[in-house]
Parts: C-alpha cells; sequence; structure tokens
C-alpha cells in the first residue's frame, strides 16, 4: 500500500464514491483500474458510530451528529466522479484528500461544525492544512453542532506582550532564546511545540534509569543537541527577530512558567528550520489543546520530512559524538606552547563570569577553558555564596562591565591570542570580536584600567590611548579624575627633538569636521583603498546582506550604503537611537545617519585592514569662538583643502587630539598661514622649542591681520579680554 502511495507520487485520481461509513471514512473505486479502497479523509475526523456483537452499528449508541455527517457527505459525494489524492496509509486504509468540483469536502464538514481537525492525518498534506484549521476556528467560534459547548483554553495575551521584535542575546540549548528588547528588557522565550534532542535513557541491573555520570554535560554529551544549539546559535545570535507569542505553559512539577512564541527571522520559522534538519521533535497533545504553536501543522509536515529523509535525530548511523575535553592546571600547560605558536585561535564565548572572565570553548582542540583578558584590571562583578565562601559584592561598575562584555561576547565567534597561563589553570591573553580588540574597548569604555605590566605588550600604546580617551572623556572610574599636567613630558621631549623634523606625506583632504578637525587618505595608499571598496561591493553583489539583519552597535565596524550614490563604504558605528544609526565612513571621514537597514555585518576580510582616512587637526591655531567666523573659517578651509592634493607633516602630538599638522600646497604655499593672513585662525603659542620659527610666522601672518581690521579683527584685538586686568 505504501508503495503503491508512493507511485502515485500526489498526482489526482479519478474516482468514484461506492459507500460512506461515516462522514470522515468511505469506500471508493479507482479510475481507470477500479481497485477498491478504503479512504480516511485527511486532516479530519468525524463522530462514527460504535459496533454491536454482529459488527453492525448499534442504533442505540449514536455519537452526536454522527447520522448528520454521514448524511452531508452522501448527498454531495455518493456515488459522484470525484478526484482522490492519495497522501499515506493507516492500519490497510488510505489517508488522502477528496476534490469535488465545489470544493473540498473537509473543509465544508469542519465549516458546518460537524467534523474535527486531527494533528496525525493533517500533517500528510502536501497542502490546505491551514485553509482546514481556519475552518474549523469559525466553528468554534460559531459555537456550531460538535462546537456548541466549546469554550477556549488558549491563553489571551493581547498588546506588546503578543507580539514583538528584539535582538537574540543567548540560545538556551536547543529550544529557548534570550531576547532583548528596545527597551533593554531580556526576555526568556520557548520556541512553540517543539522539544530538543533528549538523553539516551540507561537502565541500571534493576532496570531503574542509571544516574548520570560524573561530568555529563548536556550540550555535548546528548547527541545532537549541539548540533541544534549551533544551528541556532549562527542563524540568530545578535540578529532582530520577530516573536509572536502562541501560549504561556504553567508553572508545574519545580519548573517555572515558560512563555511558547513563534520566531522568525527573515520571514522564517526558526522551530520550523530546527524541526526540518531533524534537530527537534513536536510535541503531539491532546486534540482539545489549544495550547500550541500557531504554525503547528507546518511543524509536523516539516518533521514529517526529516523523518522521511533520516535527518539528524531520525537517522539510524552516524550518530555526532563531541569528547570535550575540560582545561585545568595540569593540561593548561600542555595545550600553553601550541596556542602560543598558532599566535591566533577560533574560539565561541560559552559563559561570561565577569567583565574580563570568560569560559571558551575551543572547536579545534575540542576542548573547555577559562580565559581572562590580559592587559587590564577590570572590577569584579557580585557574586553568590558558595560553599564555604561568603557572597561578595559587586565592585564599582563591575556589573555594567559584566554586562557589557556579555553583549559583545555572548555565543559569538571570537579570536584569541593566548600569551600565559596563571596558576590556577586559566589562560592569559587578548581577545577580538566583530574585529574589535576587547581590552582596548573595555579600557576606552571607562571599565577597565591598564595592568602595569601591560608595557610589555605589543597592545600598550593601544590601551594606553584608550584610557586616555576614557580619562579625557570622564567615563565611569574616571568621572572624578583630574588630568595630570604634562609639562615635564613636553620638556623631554624638546630637549630629545630641539630641531622641527619636516617629514611631508603626499595627502588628499576628505573631510573637514565642524571642529576644525580634517580627515586625509595618503596618495600611496589610493588605489589600495579603491580596490578594497571595489572587491567589498563586489562581495555584497554576489551574497547581498538580509536588509535589517545586522543588528548594529556603538563602535562596530560595518558596512553602509550611502545616501548619495547608494553604493557599500566600511563604516563604524558612532550613535544609535532606535533605526536611525550615527555613523562615519572609515575611509572617507564624512558622518551621515541612516537607518539600520542600510547596515549590514562587514566580512572579516575587509574589516582587518586600517581605515584608509587619518584624522588630524591644525597645528598652532584653533577657530574663532564666535560662531559666524568659525563657519566662515571652515568654508575657507573647505575651499582650500579640499581642492587638490596636499603636502602634510607632522608637528606635535596632543594627548585626546589628533596629530597636529602644517599643511602645503604642491607649490610649497602654507595654506593655513593663509587663512591666518585673512583673520579667521587664532595662533596659539607653544612651548616647544622647535616650532618656535613656525609660531613666529604665524603671529607675524595674525599681526597683519590684526592691523588690516580682518574679519575676527575688524573691532581691534579681540585677545586683550584675556589679559589678568580684565578678570580672566
Amino acid at each position: 500500500m505504501r508503495t503503491f502511495v508512493d507511485k502515485q507520487g500526489g498526482r489526482p485520481i479519478k474516482a468514484v464514491i461506492e459507500h460512506v461509513r461515516d462522514g470522515s471514512t468511505v469506500r471508493a473505486f479507482l479510475l481507470p483500474d477500479f481497485y477498491h479502497i478504503t479512504l480516511m479523509i485527511s486532516g479530519i475526523r468525524c463522530n462514527g458510530f460504535k459496533l454491536d456483537d454482529k459488527g453492525r452499528p448499534d442504533p442505540n449508541e449514536k455519537l452526536p451528529f454522527a447520522d448528520e455527517a454521514r448524511y452531508f457527505v452522501e448527498i454531495r459525494l455518493l456515488q459522484r466522479d470525484v478526484e482522490i489524492i492519495l497522501e499515506s496509509v493507516n492500519n490497510n486504509n488510505f489517508v488522502g484528500t477528496i476534490l469535488h468540483p465545489k470544493g473540498n469536502i473537509a473543509e465544508i464538514l469542519l465549516k458546518e461544525g460537524l467534523a474535527r481537525c486531527v494533528d496525525w492525518s493533517i500533517a500528510f498534506m502536501k497542502s490546505g492544512a491551514d485553509r482546514l484549521r481556519a475552518a474549523e476556528r469559525r466553528a468554534k467560534d460559531a459555537r456550531l453542532r460538535l462546537w456548541k459547548d466549546w469554550q477556549s483554553n488558549a491563553p489571551q495575551i493581547t498588546g506588546k506582550e503578543k507580539e514583538f521584535t528584539g535582538t537574540v542575546t543567548e540560545v538556551i540549548n536547543g529550544d529557548a532564546l534570550y531576547i532583548k528588547l528596545a527597551s533593554g528588557q531580556v526576555k526568556k522565550i520557548f520556541l512553540s511545540s517543539i522539544r530538543p534532542p533528549k538523553e539516551t535513557t540507561r537502565a541500571d541491573d534493576d532496570g531503574k534509569p542509571a544516574p548520570r555520570p560524573k561530568g555529563f554535560r548536556p550540550l555535548y554529551d546528548i547527541p545532537w543537541m549541539f548540533e541544534a544549539r549551533e544551528f541556532l546559535r549562527k542563524k540568530l545570535i545578535d540578529k532582530k527577530v520577530h516573536v509572536v507569542v502562541d501560549y504561556i505553559q504553567e508553572a508545574r512539577d519545580n519548573f517555572p512558567e515558560k512563555t511558547c512564541a513563534t520566531v522568525t527571522i527573515g520571514g522564517v520559522n526558526v522551530a520550523e528550520a530546527l524541526v526540518s534538519k531533524g534537530l527537534a521533535t513536536v510535541v503531539r497533545y491532546r486534540q482539545d489543546d489549544d495550547h500550541r504553536s500557531s504554525h503547528y501543522d507546518d511543524l509536523l509536515a516539516a518533521e514529517t520530512k526529516a523523518s522521511k529523509s533520516q535527518k539528524g535525530i531520525h537517522a539510524k548511523k552516524d550518530i555526532p559524538t563531541h569528547r570535550v575535553i575540560e582545561i585545568d592546571a595540569v593540561k593548561s600547560k600542555q595545550y600553553l606552547p601550541s596556542f602560543q605558536r598558532a599566535n591566533r585561535v577560533d574560539a565561541i564565548v560559552e559563559f561570561v563570569a565577569s567583565g574580563s572572565r570568560l569560559r571558551l570553548f575551543i572547536p579545534k582542540e575540542h576542548c573547555l577553558c577559562t580565559f581572562l583578558l590580559g592587559g587590564i584590571t577590570c572590577p569584579r562583578g557580585a557574586r553568590p555564596a558558595i560553599g564555604t565562601v561568603p557572597a561578595a559584592e559587586a565592585e564599582p561598575y563591575g556589573e555594567e562591565a559584566l554586562a557589557y562584555t556579555k553583549d559583545r561576547c555572548m555565543q559569538r565567534e571570537v579570536t584569541v591570542q593566548i600569551e600565559s597561563v596563571d596558576k590556577a589553570g586559566n589562560f592569559i591573553g587578548y581577545l577580538w570580536v566583530d574585529n574589535v580588540n576587547l581590552s582596548v574597548a573595555l579600557v576606552e569604555e571607562g571599565f577597565a584600567t591598564v595592568h602595569p605590566t601591560a608595557d610589555r605588550s605589543e597592545y600598550y600604546k593601544q590601551l594606553k590611548n584608550a584610557e586616555d580617551s576614557a580619562k579625557q572623556r570622564k567615563l565611569k572610574r574616571w568621572k572624578d579624575f583630574v588630568e595630570e599636567k604634562e609639562e615635564e613630558q613636553r620638556i623631554e621631549e624638546d630637549r630629545a627633538n630641539p630641531e622641527r623634523l619636516l617629514n611631508y606625506e603626499e595627502v588628499i583632504v576628505t573631510e573637514i569636521t565642524t571642529e576644525g578637525t580634517f580627515y586625509a587618505q595618503s596618495c600611496q595608499q589610493g588605489p589600495k583603498a579603491e580596490e578594497l571598496i571595489a572587491k567589498l561591493r563586489q562581495e555584497f553583489q554576489v551574497n547581498p546582506p538580509l536588509p535589517g539583519a545586522y543588528n548594529p552597535k556603538r563602535g562596530d565596524i560595518c558596512a553602509a550604503k550611502y545616501s548619495v550614490d547608494d553604493q557599500w563604504y566600511r563604516a563604524k558605528v558612532e550613535k544609535v537611537q532606535g533605526s536611525n544609526v550615527s555613523i562615519r565612513y572609515i575611509d572617507y571621514g564624512n558622518k551621515e545617519t541612516v537607518q539600520s537597514t542600510r547596515l549590514a555585518s562587514l566580512p572579516a576580510i575587509y574589516a582587518n585592514e586600517k581605515p584608509f582616512a587619518v584624522e588630524y587637526s591644525l597645528a598652532c591655531v584653533s577657530l574663532p569662538k564666535d560662531s559666524e567666523f568659525a563657519e566662515l573659517a571652515l568654508k575657507y578651509l573647505r575651499e582650500d583643502l579640499l581642492s587638490g592634493r596636499l603636502l602634510l607633516n607632522v608637528e606635535y602630538r596632543a594627548q585626546g587630539m589628533p596629530p597636529a599638522t602644517t599643511l602645503l600646497t604642491e607649490q610649497n604655499v602654507d595654506v593655513i598661514k593663509n587663512i591666518i593672513s585673512d583673520g579667521l585662525l587664532l595662533v596659539e603659542k607653544r612651548k616647544e622649542r622647535r616650532l618656535n620659527k613656525l609660531v613666529n610666522e604665524y603671529l607675524t601672518a595674525q599681526e597683519k591681520a590684526k592691523k588690516e581690521h580682518r574679519c575676527i579683527w575688524q573691532y581691534g584685538d579681540i585677545t586683550e579680554d584675556d589679559a589678568k586686568e580684565f578678570g580672566a
């Protein structure tokens, strides 16, 4: 019978209905071969008739509406030509759909309240299951016949609790997610109507379930559990998803209440995708249980296909095993040399204990280890009491640092550089997530400080610059910081470099900022920048990113579509406000605010290249305080600096500021000096002896502008108010 069904391949077969046993079971002749079959109609069940001792319908044992359902079918189908689609078999009976020119009899029976949907056979239907469910819902709402006393047991969920959008921050085994809403609230959501892979039951000599072995880890030791988690992690982590809550499972047997929902990404039902891969099974319910997925039939159909294909947990062989090694104090010393030789190792963050302490799974070595961020001192979060060890309160900003690291790293693919190991067997080194050094990021955000031993690290300069930036902005732990004077350092540098160093580089200025700084590209790097951008666009043309799938975070390096030419460029996220994202194009320096749908994750091969546009400031000068003259000065700067190639020389570096430079045209004309002569820039005196000649030239130009009463000097010397007798 099964072979006969498969041979038909879901094609309609002409038939004649010879007998109606009950509303959902008929006898039919299949044409043209006159096969005589018993057919159970797919997806529905009508009340039937109880049989007496002789096998005949017992008139004293009638079920409600059984006669009505049979008569309803008889007057429409008996001795009529129809088409039948054979879909499965059950106890020597065929299961299929009857098609009549006026419609599907199953759908009509449901609309009239003469039948119920049944899960086991509706899963065999190739199409139309949703119409059957809809017909049954209409009959229930109208309280027709079988449903005259029906009361819904589905939960009443409305508004924002029913449907919302959020970002997946963590995957729990194979059936649950932590989703962060726009408000910052995090919800734990279970995928409706599915179960993750189950542990293989083992029995002891007495037939009782054997206890789990020591060190049992469900994620790695239950077959297919790791594959299910990885499928969800790769598909969902840090991605925006749409959630529709189907039901809330009440707390019972020491298990808390569960919010169960249908989760979709890009229109794809995540639970259905998981089931279709054979990485989950579908829960079977009582027929009257409405606590189920709103796409339950799709889940059943996906499970049937996976079972036929023997995918995942339905496979009879090639069951995956994961022998994961826990690296302790002894094993860490054995692994350290190979990790150091590898320089950088790929890993997955499995747990975040504090801002600088993480648990990593290293796929290449199939091992778990504890990893400490190097080069920094980071505050600890609160710790609960464990055994005889008392609970500990969180250090200042410890909880915030934990949240920051967890938000950026949890279950992400990262790269680590392992440098050493401590006495407890914890590896120490540096970690990159989305091409960002996490140690540097924590310092830059003001959560951590640079450790004294970091001066031996190749990343010391980055760490120190990040700490200086955090101090300058008075972030977190630096909120009360008072900056120390750099006079001694400046004197030492002046002694070491008594003469002004000239090392001109040919550049093209690409952007002037409102603060008077500018971005410039080295002419030597120009062709390389154009080549990289061209390859990026070609990559996105072949593999276009899914709009809205990327979730931007401040500091991320991403790809962005420029609003002027609608082309892809590299950009850095500077601010996120809902769906509006402020970005700076790192190869040109210009800024704009775009919708998050115009951003995409940047492939690592393009993210590793340093920005081609570098920010600089103007040496020994500042913009006028008057806003009108400042705007006019910026206009002159744009006209002079954006007009062609220039020669740039870095004169000095001030803490918290871009490198200070002078600029010459190709005819060796000092652009800045000319604008000083126009009375639109103020000269700032420097104490470095090597800059005396340059400052004197600028002061001479400024004196000329004063005498001619140009622009800011039109009413005389504006610097006089700064004298002590005027209270400055």
